[in-house]
C-alpha cells in the first residue's frame, strides 16, 4: 500500500475488497480481517461502509477540485484549457482506482449520491475547456475530450503498453479535440 496512516490504509483496503468482491458483498468484518484490526478499531475511524466510500471519494477527488477552482481564475485562453487537461489528466492517474470502482459499481454511486457530486464536476469541467457560445460540434468536441480521458483509462487498460504512454496517447487526443473546438491548428 502506497498510503500509511490508519485512515489511509482502511480505505485503501476497502477499496481493494470493493474492487474484488462488489462493494454490497464486502463487510466492514471482512475489512477489519484484511487490515488485521478489531471492528472496533475499524469502527474508530468509520462508522459504515458509506463513510469509507465518502472518505475516499472526498480525498481522491480534491486534486479536482483545487484543478476546477485555479480554471475559474484563469484566462479562457487555449493554452489555459490544455493545461486544465495536462492536470486533470494527472488527477485521473492518481484516482483511477476511485473511477474504476465507480465504473464497476455504478448502481452505488448513484444511490450514495456521489455519482450526482459527480456529474456536476464534469459539467464545470465542460464548462471550463468549452466557449460559452460554442457552436454544438465544438461543444461535442469539448465533451468527447473529457469522456477520451475517463474511457481511455478503462478500456486501455488490458492494451499492451506503459501506462504512461497510454496516459500521454489519451491526453494527446484530448488536448487535440479542445484544439479543434478553438480552431487553431496544433
Amino acid at each position: 500500500m502506497a498510503r500509511g496512516n490508519t485512515r489511509q490504509r482502511i480505505q485503501d483496503v476497502a477499496l481493494e475488497l470493493f474492487a474484488e468482491q462488489g462493494y454490497e458483498k464486502t463487510s466492514l468484518r471482512e475489512i477489519a480481517e484484511r487490515l488485521d484490526v478489531t471492528k472496533a478499531a475499524l469502527y474508530y475511524h468509520f462508522k459504515t461502509k458509506e463513510d469509507i466510500l465518502i472518505s475516499l471519494f472526498q480525498d481522491l477527488t480534491r486534486p479536482i477540485d483545487e484543478l476546477i477552482e485555479w480554471g475559474k481564475t484563469q484566462p479562457r485562453t487555449l493554452e489555459t484549457k490544455q493545461e486544465i487537461l495536462r492536470r486533470y489528466s494527472e488527477a485521473l492517474t492518481v484516482s483511477a482506482p476511485l473511477f474504476r470502482f465507480m465504473q464497476e459499481n455504478q448502481a452505488t454511486v448513484r444511490d450514495l449520491s456521489i455519482g450526482e457530486t459527480f456529474r456536476d464536476r464534469m459539467l464545470v469541467m465542460l464548462d471550463l475547456v468549452k466557449e460559452p457560445e460554442a457552436a454544438l460540434e465544438d461543444q461535442v468536441r469539448c465533451v468527447s475530450a473529457l469522456f477520451t480521458m475517463h474511457a481511455g483509462m478503462f478500456v486501455l487498460k488490458d492494451v499492451e503498453a506503459d501506462p504512461e504512454e497510454k496516459r500521454k496517447a489519451v491526453l494527446e487526443v484530448a488536448m487535440g479535440l479542445v484544439t479543434q473546438a478553438h480552431h487553431v491548428t496544433p
